[in-house]
Formats: C-alpha cells, sequence, structure tokens
C-alpha cells in the first residue's frame, strides 16, 4: 500500500481547482484499504483518550464538500472507535430566526469543542462564503445594517468576510484549538452516479431532495466559490487539505491519516502523571479495596 504525507493534500499555494484530481490509487485493495482505515482509527482513538485526559487542547475537524460527497459516511467511519465523550459532532444547516438574529460566526462559536475534546464540523463557518456567495439573497436575511440591496454585496465584502473568518481561526488556534480543514473533492460525474443510487436505492432515496438537482446546476459557481474560499483561507496554522473522494474508502483513509500524522506533532500531549504520594501507598489502596 502506498506511503501518503499530508503535504500531499494540503494547500500551500494557490490551486486551480479543475487542475486538482478527484481520484487517487493508493495502489491496494479495498480490504486493504479498510484494514489500514481500522488501524489508524484505533490509534486516533487513543490519541483522543490522551487528549481528554491531558485537557489542554481541542481538535476541530472541518468537513466541506458538494452534495454527495461522503461527509456523514467518512464521520461514521473515522471516529466511530471515538470515547462518545471526548467527540461531538454539529451538522450545520439553514441558519434558524435565532441565529440570524446574531452574527454569522455566532452558532459556530457556540459550537465548538470544550478542551480535551474533537468537534466535527459537517458542514461548517466557510456555508458562508460558499451557499450564500452562490445565492447572496441569503444575505439579506442576515439583517447587516450596511447592506441594503443586492448591489451592496459586492467583492469588497466577500474579501472582509474571507479576512475575519481567518481572523476567527487565528483566534482559535492562540487558545488551544488544532483546526483540521478538508475538501472532500468529487467529481460532476462522480455526483450524478451517487444522486441516481439515492433514487434508485429506497433505502437512500430520503435523502434525496429535488433542490439537490437546482443546486448541481450551480456546480461551476461552487467550484469557483470553494476555490477562492481555500486560496484565501489556507494558513500556516489551519490548512485545508483537499481530499480525492470519487472513491469513499480511500477519502476516509487519507482524512484518519493526516490526522494521525498531525496530530503526532504534538508531543505534549500526554496523560497527567500520577501524584507521587498517591504511587507511595498504592498497594495500599489495593490492599484496602480488596480486602473489602
Amino acid at each position: 500500500m502506498k506511503d501518503i504525507k499530508s503535504n500531499q493534500f494540503r494547500v500551500n499555494q494557490p490551486i486551480k481547482i479543475k487542475e486538482v484530481n478527484t481520484t487517487f490509487s493508493l495502489n491496494a485493495e479495498e480490504k486493504t484499504i479498510k484494514k489500514e482505515l481500522k488501524n489508524t482509527r484505533k490509534a486516533l482513538a487513543t490519541w483522543q483518550d490522551k487528549l481528554y485526559a491531558h485537557g489542554k487542547y481541542s481538535v476541530l475537524v472541518c468537513l466541506q464538500g458538494m452534495d454527495t460527497s461522503g461527509k456523514d459516511s467518512l464521520i461514521r467511519e473515522v471516529f466511530q472507535g471515538f470515547n462518545s465523550r471526548g467527540v461531538v459532532v454539529h451538522s450545520f444547516k439553514t441558519p434558524s430566526k435565532k441565529e440570524l438574529r446574531h452574527n454569522y460566526l455566532w452558532r459556530h462559536y457556540i459550537a465548538l469543542p470544550e478542551r480535551g475534546k474533537f468537534g466535527v464540523f459537517n458542514r461548517t463557518h466557510y456555508e458562508n462564503v460558499l451557499v450564500t456567495r452562490v445565492h447572496p439573497e441569503y444575505i439579506l436575511g442576515e439583517n447587516i445594517p450596511h447592506i441594503q440591496s443586492l448591489e451592496d454585496i459586492d467583492e469588497v465584502f466577500w474579501e472582509t468576510r474571507m479576512e475575519e473568518i481567518k481572523n476567527f481561526e487565528k483566534t482559535l488556534v492562540q487558545n488551544g484549538t488544532i483546526i483540521f480543514k478538508f475538501f472532500l473533492h468529487i467529481s460532476k460525474e462522480e455526483q450524478k452516479s451517487r444522486l441516481l443510487r439515492r433514487l434508485q436505492k429506497p433505502e437512500k432515496t430520503w435523502k434525496f431532495s429535488p433542490g439537490d438537482l437546482e443546486e448541481r446546476k450551480l456546480w461551476d459557481e461552487y467550484q469557483n466559490c470553494y476555490e477562492k474560499a481555500i486560496n484565501k483561507t489556507s494558513t500556516e496554522k489551519a490548512p485545508w487539505y483537499i481530499i480525492p473522494s470519487d472513491d469513499k474508502d480511500t477519502a476516509r483513509y487519507l482524512v484518519a491519516k493526516i490526522l494521525h500524522e498531525k496530530l503526532q506533532e504534538y508531543a505534549d500531549v500526554q496523560e497527567p502523571t500520577v501524584e507521587p504520594k498517591v504511587l507511595e501507598h498504592l498497594q495500599h489502596y489495593i490492599n484496602e479495596l480488596s480486602n473489602e
């Protein structure tokens, strides 16, 4: 099986999204990939236990991708071995009336993981420069004082918003949050295949909405917005990783492998040492309990 490094998928310089592959060969059979994912998943779960005990960092995993890119199943397969007390998943849908009465980042702030925990954002704060950029009329619902009409939502508005997002992430990193941002990159042909499967398999039809086809017509616009957002907001401490996702097993393994590789850099994350007085009387405590 091919050895991979995170830098192969990290965005370190401006990219043209049409030039980035949606497929990647690990030179391995499906069963081998699944086995390696299982092993990596176990290693991540062990690291999560140390993170929880250490209690000084949190980890935020951000997943973005076109509809059918595999976000839900990736979460299930990559994080299934985690202790449930140490990982929280948030799926951000259309903002509620209450959320719209706050600034657009508010609902993401209150969903951030506590120290010692993993947080997974299934769709993220980047929806505010993706969906809203394709559908700028949604911005009017935010009731921003200086935005009176669509004409007020210009390029300066989007540049400002992306700077705000970068500052949001910078603040998180400075306060102990380790950020991973993954774009699950699929081809338009693969999305068509997956949408057809939703329609043809009764157990998956519930996932389909006629609106999926309307959004598909805007494919090029979405790709353009992703390209701009990724290029503008991939930073040293909060980089983007573009994950070839036409094959789900490969995508899941790549995400797990990148997480495990990069988290090993935090060598200070260790379980707390036992107090000397506890160690000194350890046998006494064992005897006391054994002789109850």
